[in-house]
């Protein structure tokens, strides 16, 4: 992927390294279960931390400066060169729908993270929080998905991140508001579905900004498809449960299968049109 030298975004905010004390003692359904949904994209392990029984715990945060290595302040460009590519393609999209788009912030955090939706941990992964409508990653992720999930490259790491902004773009348009009132109204089984919905299409949305980005910025490489459809195979819902559970229930999904979520990231890639990416009105995910 064709990234260094390139335009970096103002929105990101580094707390790495800072120290976050205290916040939420998780019980009940434990750290260990939520580590597990930290395998999958998107706002559900927010909603898990905000509905587990909690124990609150005074607070408090060192906002002194921090060094960073090479190879961490290298993760900072890349981050801010991929958000940037973001924001130009959603400002021109949504300038195409007479609309005017709102740029979210990242926040890059180590360990634990206090947003507007919680306390979070590096275990709740990669997430975006509507309340604050901030991107919140921890960059060992990055590490995770590499390792655990066997999808390296750093068009795997974009993919990441435009899945997220795909979340933010949601709450712009209103769609992540009305799925979520849904789900309050609806059975388990009817709001898994719902869940399944918006991330899906959120994978679409980071396919539209592949498209775009590439058409006027042209940033991939040779590989780098592959790497951003193999990042988003390896963390399919059916795939994670036969690793973990050695089983698969459908009817849990909150994310997509597998084939599902490469097919709607490919979706949003082959024109870039956000008509393709309407997954409630789909008679198939």
């Amino acid at each position: 992927m064709l990234w260094k030298g390139q335009k970096q975004s103002e929105n990101v905010e580094d707390r790495r390294g800072m120290t976050v004390a205290g916040g939420i003692g998780v019980s009940g359904i434990g750290i260990v279960v939520i580590a597990l949904v930290a395998m999958f994209f998107g706002v559900d392990p927010i909603e898990l931390l905000q509905n587990v029984t909690t124990t609150n715990i005074p607070t408090t945060s060192s906002t002194a400066p921090v060094e960073h290595s090479a190879v961490e302040e290298e993760q900072r460009q890349f981050v801010s060169v991929v958000l940037a590519d973001t924001e130009d393609a959603w400002h021109a999209i949504f300038r195409q729908m007479n609309l005017t788009y709102r740029e979210p912030k990242l926040v890059l955090f180590t360990g634990a993270v206090e947003s507007a939706c919680g306390m979070a941990q590096t275990a709740v992964g990669p997430f975006y929080c509507p309340q604050d409508q901030k991107v919140y990653i921890d960059l060992d992720f990055y590490r995770e998905l590499r390792d655990r999930f066997h999808a390296p490259g750093d068009f795997a790491q974009a993919y990441v991140i435009a899945h997220e902004v795909g979340h933010h773009v949601q709450n712009l348009l209103g769609v992540m508001p009305k799925v979520q009132e849904a789900r309050q109204r609806a059975d388990a089984r009817d709001a898994n579905a719902l869940s399944v919905g918006l991330e899906l299409q959120a994978d679409c949305f980071a396919g539209v900004w592949a498209h775009h980005t590439n058409q006027t910025k042209h940033i991939l490489e040779a590989g780098d498809l592959e790497e951003g459809l193999n990042a988003a195979s390896a963390i399919g819902d059916d795939r994670l449960q036969r690793q973990t559970r050695g089983y698969v229930s459908p009817d849990s999904f909150t994310h997509g299968s597998s084939v599902q979520r490469v097919s709607w990231f490919k979706r949003g890639l082959a024109n870039g049109d956000l008509r393709a990416c309407d997954t409630f009105a789909a008679a198939q995910l």
